[in-house]
Order: C-alpha cells, then structure tokens, then sequence
C-alpha cells in the first residue's frame, strides 16, 4: 500500500492546482475517476476571464490570479495563457437593480454610449441598450494549456496520479485515511475533496456532514456566423441580468441563456429548451438570424447554499479539506485558490495578493457553513 501525505480527489481545475503546489513540499497523489483530468467542469468552460464576474472571494482570487496569467512560471506553457477580449455589459430594459448590482462590486469599468457600444458590436439593435458598460481588462482564456500546465507543474515536484479510479471506499484507522481508489490501495494523512459535483458523495464516504452542494447546468451553443473581417476581434457580449451571452470562439459564436439548472451529478449534456432561449434573447437583441446549432455542450457549476466556495479543513472530522463549490469562476480564479488552498492544508498563512484583494477568511471557511447546515 503507498502512503502520501495528500490525496486530491479529483484532476479538475481546483484539484490540479492545489496539489500543485502541495506537490512542492509533501508527497501528493491525485485520483481520477474518469479516464481523462478535467472531464465534468473545466473541459466545458466558456473560457473567458472575468475580474468582475462573481462573489467577493471569487473576486479576490480571480483578480489575485491574473499577475499567474500574464506571467506564468518558467516551464508552465509555452503559449499565452489569456488572449485580451473585452466585456461588454448591456442593461436591457427593466434591468436597472441588475445594474446596480453590477456597479457595487466592479473595479475597472467603464460606462460608454450607445454609439459606442455599436461601434465595438455593430449588430446591436439600438433599441435594446439603456445602458453599456465596458471592462477593458478581461480575456479569453485558453483553459486547456491552464490546466495542462497545473498538471505538468504537479508532475514535475513528483505528484502522482491514477486516471480511471474511482473512490468507493474510505476508512480511518491509526491516525490515517485508507482509500479504495480503482484497484488501488491509498493510504493519506489528509484527504483534499475537490470532487466538484461529487463533493458531498465523498464528504458521506468519511462520516462528515455535507456542505449541501448544488451542481448547476450550463449549455451553451455554438453557431456558425460571419461580418466582415474584424468580427472575431469583438468584446464579449453579456446582459447585466446574466439572461444570456455571447462571444466570437474558434470562427464561430457561442451563445448561452446562462442557465443554471439544478440537477444530480452526472455527466451533464445541454439543454435543447436553455440552448433555444439562449438564442432567441440573442436575437431579440440583435440582427443577427441563427437558422441553425453546429454544435453544442453542457457543463456542471457546483455552488454552496451561500455562493461562496468551501475551503479549508473540516471542523468535525480530522485531516478532511473541504476544495469545493468553485461555481462557474473555478478556471478564472485557479493560480490564488489553489495557492490558497494549499497553504491552509499546510497551515501556513495566506498569499499576500488575496489580502490584498479582500479575500476574508471566514466567507469560504466551512466552519461558517456548517453552523448553517446543523441549524
């Protein structure tokens, strides 16, 4: 039986990074139910980095995260992790409180006309924008070499990890967590959840209480479509009341109604219904005509009852860390969560950079949560 000081269950974004950096001063060994990392979530990412898209601590990891993007280690990729792509935020009518919502927790934007806004989306119709607000400081992502590059960093500080090995059994005896991963005989001194969607089936596998985890669809289309030369130069486009959005991606369009559609875990597929609202609010806002879906997917975002992630150790059950809940800023916000989260598993204090941004402890603490689920 080998023996480690951290099993990560789960090659997802969360689980990769944070093992990466545990990986550096403890012997760390990823599990991976699917044949392949990053299956469920971060394969399904709309892949676009957002400083101004979710709740406080995202916030403040996704910001803390960028100064990773721009200039990541020596030997973490060889191409651009972001690819510059402003965001343009429409308030439609009736959106107003959405608005304001907007404006309290944004850093960096910019309100502009209406003329403006045509100018950077020329397919608007002009009828439809109250209000436009641009973030100049957002990208595309290229999630892919992101998360092959937290992996390569994981493998090269000597992680190890089991593709195809599903958890089916847990134990504690002497001090040590036993695991039944595949055909694999595991023991750990700490066991890391960053399961996703599975988060509470595994908190169940070691007698903790569940953090009450809600795996959220998302669908999203893409459509074939053409305007000029410069199109797939334009912003990313979202409405302040998140009822859709659409960006150019790989010579096509993507489309999303944004919804959130709670269901099991499972291997998630789109929604033909959320896919089709997608499209007609698209087109409600635009000239643009889709006659047609190319292609589409669907993919989990896992949240807490609270919005926040859950990270850190369980106040109940010995040596279980809680790496869960990332929602849909898990890919955007990896560099600092997953730096973050590998200094309390080794009780060390926290990166300066997420202070610095306003991350408060107890808001992913699951102390704070759990008072909540045993009320």
């Amino acid at each position: 039986m080998q023996q480690y000081d951290f099993l990560v269950i789960g090659a997802g974004i969360a689980g990769a990074s944070a093992a990466a950096y545990l990986a550096e001063t403890h012997r760390t060994l990823i599990v991976e139910m699917e044949e392949r990392p990053g299956f469920h979530t971060t394969g399904r990412s709309a892949a676009s980095y957002e400083p101004n898209y979710g709740p406080p601590p995202m916030l403040a990891f996704t910001r803390a995260s960028e100064k990773f993007f721009r200039s990541p280690p020596q030997g973490f990729t060889d191409a651009p992790l972001l690819i510059d792509r402003p965001s343009l935020f429409i308030e439609a009518e009736g959106q107003e409180e959405f608005t304001r919502e907007l404006l309290e927790k944004a850093s960096a934007l910019d309100e502009i006309s209406q003329s403006e806004a045509l100018q950077l989306f020329p397919v608007f119709r002009p009828d439809y924008i109250r209000r436009a607000f641009l973030d100049r400081f957002t990208a595309d992502m290229d999630v892919d070499l992101i998360h092959r590059g937290f992996l390569r960093m994981f493998k090269a500080r000597g992680g190890e990890i089991l593709l195809s090995s599903p958890v089916t059994a847990i134990t504690r005896r002497n001090g040590l967590w036993h695991i039944k991963a595949g055909t694999h005989d595991i023991a750990a001194r700490v066991i890391v959840n960053a399961a996703g969607a599975w988060g509470d089936v595994i908190a169940a596998m070691v007698g903790a209480e569940p953090a009450g985890l809600v795996p959220k669809r998302r669908s999203i289309g893409v459509i074939p479509f053409e305007y000029g030369e410069a199109w797939q130069h334009w912003p990313m486009v979202v409405d302040v009341g998140e009822t859709w959005y659409a960006k150019p991606q790989s010579g096509k369009m993507i489309v999303s109604s944004a919804d959130a559609t709670p269901v099991e875990p499972h291997d998630a597929y789109a929604d033909d219904m959320a896919i089709a609202e997608g499209v007609e609010r698209l087109m409600t806002a635009t000239t643009i005509e889709v006659t047609r879906i190319e292609h589409s997917w669907g993919g989990l975002r896992t949240f807490a009852p609270d919005g926040n992630p859950v990270v850190g150790f369980d106040p109940q059950t010995d040596d279980f860390f809680w790496l869960v809940g990332q929602g849909g800023y898990g890919i955007q916000s990896a560099p600092a969560l997953g730096q973050t989260a590998a200094a309390l598993a080794r009780g060390m204090a926290l990166p300066p950079p997420v202070l610095d941004h306003g991350l408060v402890l107890n808001d992913i603490s699951p102390e704070r949560f759990r008072s909540h689920v045993l009320a």
